[in-house]
């Protein structure tokens, strides 16, 4: 797996970081969020909407409860949340994998709870820091992932 480490200072900067990613992303692809509650997944997935083209007057937030959000955009987003699944049953039931890797972006947080969601995917763990920074690893698994991911890294090395 191909792997890169940043860190993030602010809830701000995560988001343009989540909007660096989305500007990048040219094709369908599986995103997997990583991070313990409040790590800042949501925050992320707000700025990979926008560099999505996603509207600025359309709130992203957490599919806590409805367990998926569809954006339109550049290339759909549909937001995932599994948090409250605990059975792979019910990953059927919900009918994800129409959408793994469908024909948007598939930004699932939690993913890591059901391993073999995608052959191809971009996993990006995000963990505490200190205060408000956040520590970020991205790890590409696929030929698709990790054209992204190479993008990304410098797309966002030359916009620093």
């Amino acid at each position: 797996m191909n792997t890169w480490q940043l860190d993030t200072a602010s809830p701000e900067e995560t988001r343009r970081l989540g909007c660096c990613l989305g500007r990048e992303i040219r094709q369908p692809v599986v995103l997997l969020l990583v991070g313990e509650l409040g790590a800042g997944k949501t925050c992320l997935a707000q700025g990979v909407a926008r560099g999505l083209d996603v509207p600025a007057d359309e709130p992203v937030v957490s599919p806590s409860y409805t367990l998926m959000n569809v954006y339109p955009g550049r290339l759909e987003m549909y937001h995932f949340d599994l948090y409250r699944l605990s059975n792979p049953d019910e990953l059927h039931d919900l009918g994800v994998e129409e959408y793994l890797p469908g024909a948007g972006v598939a930004l699932v947080e939690w993913g890591n709870r059901f391993p073999g969601l995608s052959d191809d995917f971009l996993q990006i763990e995000i963990s505490h820091a200190c205060g408000d920074s956040r520590r970020f690893t991205l790890s590409a698994r696929g030929p698709v992932a990790g054209a992204l991911l190479e993008r990304f890294r410098q797309a966002w090395q030359t916009a620093a």
